[in-house]
């Protein structure tokens, strides 16, 4: 049997560890987060601007899940990290990304930038080709380009890194590039010449490359490449109808924000964002939620919408603000909100207005919208007033509300300036396009832009545009109505 002293010894050092035992558990107590005030106004107030500061990021998401993560979807790409060439141009069965443009065929790069950067190879093109990457990060906006205008078409290497990324520039690096956030896109535009060009552009697809800076090094440095990031268990996203009146809306957002670190001029943003549990890693519980509270964020949500609709009506259709506006780095958009709402709902990751401007006709020369069910319309360039690229410019046909590209007997999508030796002159060397859902007649055939059976939207895209583009010097034609004879 143990002594009385070491009995005493053992009981203070089970006493001792119990007591260890208590302070550790007092320690790990979760922390109580405040439940969001039952104050009906207040909720939908901030609900509204959250929803409007999100929408970019959900709708982004959606895209970016459809593409890299949902392999049963019919729009799903490849892997993270990996370039997916598309060897075509957009038809209608492409119908994930809102306009998308028939005249580049693209090729996607979902970047997840946790673990290294990702170095970009490109090769060298003849000088005649127009080629861009967009980088976009997760709040949509495009925070680098590489291409034709900016780096050129003598090709090189670019690295992509994220947030957290600090060091030199690797040797054999032509331009360090770092993102917002941790995931993000790269998004390539390669420009098709005609039909027959197709091999070339082929070729040079299949000379892009991506790889992970650890293996761009090789045997030139020392450092070991880094223990992968976890997996990422993805939250499967809603659908785009859904994110205009479903309150997951929030919590879908709630996700993304884990891989968007607070930018230093939106912390009293997020701050008050938070009063609604809105931020990375919150998470709102709708199925117990009182209903009051539960309808403040929906009618949040209709109230953005309501907002969208009067910015559109007021200050888009009437050119107050303009395609160049709403697109752009964090710098150029200076965090207007609703601007970055209108871009992403319009045509999301469009072109900053350096790279290409998008002067959108969803208006005729009367102020009516256009509805090809009873109306047909044309549009003439006077000679000499062709839209000024530095690249090239095309007119692109979607329907509305969908804002997709129309099927047609002729598989024509778009009017582009390649196809300017096809199309006939009027007697003054001026040009003018037919846009209608039936065809002009065989003589005007070839200046025939099909429309759908219905509303639609043609959108003027101006890739590397001229500084009388971009200065207003040079003014976009009206897009003028007949009504459709009845037989």
């Amino acid at each position: 049997m143990p002594s009385h002293k070491n009995f005493l010894s053992l009981i203070c050092v089970l006493m001792i560890g119990l007591l260890a035992l208590i302070g550790c558990s007092k320690k790990e107590e979760p922390k109580v987060e405040a439940p969001v005030p039952k104050d009906y106004s207040m909720v939908k107030g901030i609900t509204k601007d959250a929803y409007i500061y999100g929408f970019p990021i959900v709708d982004n998401y959606r895209i970016l899940y459809s593409f890299f993560v949902n392999k049963e979807d019919s729009q799903y790409k490849g892997e993270w990290n990996n370039i997916i060439n598309t060897d075509r141009v957009a038809t209608p069965e492409d119908t994930a990304m809102q306009t998308p443009n028939s005249d580049t065929p693209y090729s996607h790069l979902g970047l997840d930038l946790r673990t290294e950067p990702i170095v970009i190879t490109v090769p060298k093109m003849e000088a005649k080709r127009y080629w861009s990457i967009q980088f976009i990060d997760l709040y949509t906006h495009n925070f680098a380009y590489v291409g034709t205008r900016t780096t050129g078409n003598d090709g090189g290497h670019f690295m992509i890194a994220g947030p957290d990324w600090k060091g030199e520039t690797p040797k054999g690096i032509t331009r360090v590039i770092q993102s917002e956030t941790q995931l993000g896109l790269g998004f390539f535009r390669t420009q098709l010449m005609n039909s027959a060009d197709l091999p070339n552009v082929k070729k040079i697809q299949a000379a892009y490359k991506a790889e992970p800076l650890s293996k761009f090094l090789g045997e030139a440095t020392t450092i070991p490449a880094p223990n992968p990031a976890p997996p990422i268990d993805f939250l499967k996203p809603i659908s785009r109808d859904d994110q205009k009146t479903s309150p997951e809306f929030y919590n879908l957002l709630n996700f993304v924000l884990k891989f968007c670190p607070i930018n230093s001029t939106e912390t009293e943003l997020i701050q008050n964002f938070a009063k609604i549990k809105v931020g990375a890693d919150q998470k709102i519980d709708f199925a117990t939620m009182d209903s009051d509270l539960k309808k403040a964020y929906t009618d949040g949500m209709l109230e953005a919408w309501v907002s969208y609709e009067d910015f559109i009506k007021t200050k888009v259709n009437t050119g107050e603000v303009v395609s160049g506006q709403v697109f752009g780095t964090r710098e150029h958009l200076q965090n207007n909100y609703m601007f970055r709402m209108t871009g992403a709902q319009m045509g999301i990751w469009g072109n900053s207005k350096d790279e290409a401007i998008y002067p959108v006709y969803k208006l005729d020369s009367d102020g009516k919208s256009l509805d090809a069910s009873h109306k047909n319309y044309t549009i003439r360039f006077e000679k000499g007033q062709l839209p000024p690229a530095n690249a090239f410019w095309s007119m692109t046909m979607y329907n509305l509300p969908e804002s997709l590209l129309v099927a047609n007997k002729l598989n024509r999508y778009l009017i582009n300036s390649p196809m300017l030796p096809n199309l006939k002159k009027d007697p003054d060397g001026g040009i003018t396009i037919y846009v209608q859902k039936d065809s002009p007649g065989a003589s005007k055939e070839s200046n025939w832009l099909p429309a759908p059976n219905g509303p639609f939207a043609t959108f003027l895209r101006i890739y590397w545009p001229k500084p009388e583009a971009l200065n207003g010097t040079w003014k976009r034609p009206e897009l003028v109505a007949t009504e459709i004879k009845k037989p």
